[in-house]
Formats: structure tokens, sequence, C-alpha cells
């Protein structure tokens, strides 16, 4: 449960890069994850690492991701602007979908809400996060008994209708 409030957020974060300033993705990713409790965001815990295949295949390098439970006062559209603000100052740069990244942070979940998509809003549940594995499972690891607030799936029904080329090795 979030600490402030009683409700759980999560915030799904990849790169698969090498930033300029960090020795690795993961690198980046821990120093995103400070950046984020000094924007008034409080990361409770996180999940276990993960190397993760791109999606959809391709032969770019493969992803580091992480899921982290954070607590805050923000409202969800204002959480999303503070990641997209992290992103800016790590360096992301937005071309094409799926491309490679330096940094990318996603809000997935926030307190079980549902929220349309609609311009600068929030989308919640985030989109695409049932379809992928670099999302599912590490989420998996922090919130066992999560079920998606829109279609009420479990999260381990969700991993068991994954396509087997989503690969995520645990390290």
């Amino acid at each position: 449960m979030d600490k402030l409030d009683g409700g759980t957020i999560f915030v799904g974060a990849g790169a698969n890069m090498a930033h300029p300033n960090y020795s690795s993705p993961r690198e980046t990713l821990v120093a995103a994850l400070l950046e984020l409790g000094r924007r008034k965001v409080d990361v409770v815990r996180h999940s276990p690492w993960y190397r993760t295949a791109p999606v959809p295949v391709s032969d770019q390098p493969w992803y580091v991701n992480i899921v982290a439970e954070v607590a805050t006062e923000l409202p969800a559209d204002d959480l999303l602007q503070t990641l997209h603000a992290i992103e800016d100052v790590f360096g992301r740069v937005r071309t094409v979908p799926n491309a490679p990244r330096l940094i990318d942070l996603d809000l997935l979940d926030y307190r079980g809400e549902v929220a349309p998509p609609a311009p600068g809003k929030a989308t919640l549940p985030h989109p695409r996060m049932a379809d992928r594995a670099f999302v599912l499972r590490p989420l998996a690891d922090l919130a066992p008994d999560w079920r998606h607030p829109v279609t009420g799936a479990s999260i381990q029904a969700l991993l068991a209708a994954l396509p087997p080329e989503q690969e995520v090795h645990r390290f």
C-alpha cells in the first residue's frame, strides 16, 4: 500500500542504450530512481532487475527493466509529467515507437484508477502493460495478487497469455 494514502502506484523503468553519464542502462535507472525522490516521489521498493528482449522483436540491444512501487501526493497527471520531465533531464528523445532509448519511465497503475486516453493526461492503467512481459514479470514480483483494473485478469493469467518471444531473465 502507498504509505501516504492507502493506494498503490507502480512505475515501470527501462533502458537499452548507454547513457554518456552512467556506466550502464542499470546505472542510469538507479540514478532515475534517485531523481524521483528529489521530485516528491518516494520509491517504496522495486522489483528485481531483468534483462528483456525488445518488443517487438528486433536486432536492437536487450533492455534492463524494473518496476517500482512509489508513494506520492501528486495526482496521476502530475506524476506522469514528472516522469516525462525526468526522461527529458536524462536525454530521452522521442522518435519512432519502440525505438532504442536511454530511459523510459511509464506510469503503469495509479491506485487502481481507470482513465481513458486524453491529450496531456495519464491513460490508466498503462494501455500496453498487459501485453508486455518486461512489465508484468517484475510487477508480479512486487504484487503477485495484482489484477488488471479494467479486465480484472490476474497477473498470472496475463503472464501465461504472453508470446514466448518476450523473453525476460532476472539478474
